[in-house]
């Protein structure tokens, strides 16, 4: 599957310069009145040019967004739902709420990264061939709790299917096991030669305890705060079935501008998932200290 943030940014999408836009302008008036003399920014046809540069710079970035609108790696909202029902995929319910409720509590619905990977993978749910994509797909559009799946086959014939929730710690319940097993199990899903197997992510807990040297004066909040907002997105994105958490990406996270060294005390090595392990920090400790390193 491509992976959309590698693609190379797309020409549809202008880069805008105020000065570009002003200068252009600006050139232009000179032409067709050379005895245009004026030096001061206060003149008043410098003020009406640059006026007429901001009303076309925020024209062009509404052309831009209205671009973005339209490509599957930057649609967002009803955007985003536009284009996957072409592809014939909705967002799914994760909870319906509570309209009669004081104060009414509104339905939830999957996120737009969730929907987005979705639609990515429609045309996967289209084989009969019962590929790895396809599993996954399905396994995904079966219920909105399901945070990742992870597809192998043991002995031929058997296609084993794990599931991560995202309630939790991540086990998934029985109930959202078989609501899965069901839908994997559908003949219009399933090829007629494969049996399904579905099965619980294996949770392999870790203790994450570093010592963090920063700057000492004003700037000293502010990386501690960028150090564990960093640390938070690097884990969340760790918390794939299969996924290793490797030191050096913890070191990476945590060495934010403002944080002079990191010493990590724990984990001690490399964590290795196996196929249907996750890693899940059970104990963080995060200590702070002020360094003498310029």
């Amino acid at each position: 599957m491509i992976d959309l943030a590698r693609l190379p940014p797309p020409a549809v999408i202008e880069e805008l310069d105020f000065e570009t836009i002003f200068q252009g302008k600006l050139g232009r008036f000179r032409t067709l009145y050379p005895q245009f003399s004026a030096v001061l920014e206060t003149d008043p046809v410098i003020k009406l040019l640059e006026l007429a540069t901001y009303d076309e710079l925020t024209l062009r970035a509404r052309i831009n967004d209205a671009a973005q609108a339209v490509l599957l790696p930057f649609a967002r909202g009803s955007d985003l739902e536009q284009l996957a029902a072409l592809l014939g995929v909705s967002r799914l319910l994760l909870d319906a709420g509570n309209p009669t409720a004081q104060p009414p509590v509104p339905a939830t619905y999957e996120d737009d990264e969730r929907l987005r990977l979705r639609a990515q993978m429609a045309l996967e749910g289209e084989t009969v061939a019962g590929s790895r994509d396809s599993y996954v797909f399905h396994a995904l559009s079966a219920d909105a709790h399901v945070a990742d799946v992870a597809v192998d086959s043991p002995v031929p014939g058997t296609v084993r299917v794990t599931v991560l929730s995202v309630d939790g710690d991540g086990s998934p319940s029985a109930g959202l096991l078989g609501t899965v097993a069901a839908y994997l199990s559908a003949e219009e899903r399933r090829p007629l030669s494969d049996t399904v197997q579905v099965r619980a992510a294996s949770l392999r807990p870790f203790a994450l305890r570093a010592t963090l040297y920063r700057r000492p004066g004003p700037d000293g909040d502010p990386a501690e705060a960028a150090a564990r907002a960093a640390l938070a997105a690097y884990l969340a994105d760790c918390r794939k079935i299969g996924r290793d958490v490797p030191r050096s990406g913890l070191y990476a996270a945590l060495h934010v501008p403002g944080i002079v060294r990191v010493d990590l005390s724990e984990p001690a090595l490399d964590l290795v998932m196996a196929g249907n392990e996750v890693a899940l920090c059970t104990e963080l400790a995060i200590q702070v200290v002020n360094s003498d390193e310029r």
